[in-house]
């Protein structure tokens, strides 16, 4: 009887075990303090297999980055619904963003933290990712004041800037939640929204936006 030969892993899939590797190493050690040996240790392979597939260190943090950028933009985009009305779809957006960076608390230090921190080269693949979410919320914050202010003319200046500020207080509350305990993503996401849609004088005076479900 003939020897079974073991299935070679497609490259493809070997390359996601190691940046999953990566992604572990780099968002709980940081970059500086991160070795090619301990991720290819954790990845189940060789140093010099790191090395062939991802050439350097470098190269893969950067890959790490754009990996898991791609995939917060996605799940952010795939989170909202265009045929809800503008204040869902803000809802559902920010759930969306609080759920994705919960699950994925590697990921998102190594996208906040750690590729901001470490070289203008990787900062800038973190803002090419910002600014497409920035763009996204930008569209959806112009909907809801045509849907729910009724005034299209809101200056595409004070758009951008609310944008900025939503995207800014999300990335803060997002480190926040994931550092402090039992804080769900639904409750990161309902206390952005209540801060956004009813406003710091709306919640003052006791009025909230209440999530779907609540």
């Amino acid at each position: 009887m003939g020897v079974v030969k073991a299935k070679r892993m497609p490259r493809a899939v070997r390359e996601q075990q190691m940046l999953d590797a990566a992604v572990q190493i780099f968002g709980q050690r940081g970059y500086i303090a991160a070795s090619m040996d301990d991720i290819a240790e954790l990845a189940g392979v060789s140093k010099p297999l790191v090395y062939l597939y991802l050439n350097s260190k470098d190269d893969l943090f950067t890959a790490c980055i754009r990996r898991e950028a791609q995939a917060l933009f996605a799940a952010v985009r795939a989170g909202v619904r265009r045929e809800l009305p503008a204040d869902r779809q803000l809802w559902e957006g920010l759930l969306a963003f609080f759920t994705h960076t919960a699950r994925h608390p590697d990921g998102w230090s190594v996208l906040h933290l750690q590729a901001r921190t470490h070289g203008e080269a990787f900062a800038a693949e973190v803002t090419a990712m910002r600014a497409d979410i920035v763009a996204f919320v930008t569209q959806l914050i112009a909907e809801a004041a045509r849907e729910a202010h009724r005034n299209p003319d809101l200056p595409e200046r004070e758009v951008a800037g609310l944008a900025e500020a939503l995207v800014g207080a999300a990335e803060s509350l997002a480190d926040w939640a994931n550092a402090t305990p039992h804080v769900t993503a639904r409750q990161a996401a309902a206390t952005l929204m209540n801060f956004a849609w009813a406003g710091l004088g709306g919640l003052m005076a006791g009025r909230r936006w209440s999530p779907p479900g609540a």
